[in-house]
């Protein structure tokens, strides 16, 4: 299966990367904590690497912590430097900042050397469609500086948002390339809410997604639906998670539609409880 989707909009976002780049001294590159290598977008790695680079793992909260201590050890052995955060977390707000500055001061100290005035350091914040770009740099801002939502596409343009005196940040519309050619990828983005739901059938998106939790996470739909350990039919599951939740229609049967999107609400959401869907190989 490859999944296609790359809207205009996108497309010019990209370009515009490109051409903003000259203004930036660093980049701010953030990735869903749950997924971190299948939410970076390859079709930007090779456009971002002429600048520093900050990895920031986004929603911690939702991932499992095991796998992201070791997703950021991943990343720190490719010498890049990377952070977990949980937006409502003032002290990850902090870590931000305070990376941010270390990553800018090195500019700053070349603008010293020859003379010019140091100026706040510049850095392009950019990621995957409903990443929670918005939302961090609201928090980094301290004020409403960028829309927000819980739905793909929001941010449409480039605006340049103040980071107190620290730093200022050029915010980007999310990103995604134009196609995936690895279906796991696919269907862990579809999962977490990167791609609209209508370009994937959400029963599919289910069914990877119990694979994954009875290989890493056995006992969550267990626990979360009361239903038995012995259900290990896909089929069987549906069913059971269907009749516990009251996914029913017409003569008692079981809708598989609903039972879809109440799994994967409940997984966005964190109702299923922390877990990542892409372990560090």
């Amino acid at each position: 299966m490859t999944i296609q989707w790359f809207p205009g909009h996108m497309a010019k976002a990209r370009r515009q990367v490109e051409e903003k780049l000259k203004l930036v001294d660093f980049i701010m590159e953030l990735v869903d904590a749950r997924a971190p290598l299948s939410s970076q977008n390859p079709m930007l790695q090779q456009v971002l690497q002429s600048k520093p680079k900050m990895i920031i793992l986004m929603k911690k909260d939702l991932a499992d912590n095991r796998e992201t201590d070791k997703w950021i050890t991943y990343f720190h052995e490719r010498d890049i430097t990377a952070i977990a955060v949980n937006v409502n977390d003032k002290g990850d707000i902090q870590k931000v900042i305070h990376q941010a500055k270390v990553l800018g001061q090195v500019k700053m100290d070349k603008l010293k050397r020859k003379g010019i005035k140091p100026r706040a350091s510049r850095a392009m914040i950019v990621g995957i469609p409903n990443v929670g770009k918005s939302t961090l740099i609201n928090r980094l801002a301290n004020k409403k500086a960028a829309k927000t939502g819980d739905r793909p596409g929001i941010t449409k343009q480039q605006l340049w948002i103040k980071v107190k005196k620290d730093f200022e940040l050029l915010d980007t519309p999310g990103i995604l390339w134009p196609k995936f050619e690895d279906e796991k990828v696919g269907l862990r983005l579809a999962a977490l809410g990167t791609i609209k739901d209508q370009l994937l059938s959400l029963q599919d998106i289910t069914i990877f997604v119990i694979n994954y939790f009875q290989e890493h996470y056995p006992t969550l739909l267990q626990q979360r639906y009361n239903i038995e350990d012995d259900h290990k039919d896909i089929v069987d599951i549906f069913e059971a998670i269907g009749r516990k939740r009251g996914c029913l229609e017409g003569g008692g049967n079981v809708n598989y539609d609903k039972v879809a999107e109440v799994v994967i609400q409940d997984l966005r959401s964190g109702r299923l409880g922390p877990i990542t869907l892409e372990a560090v190989k």
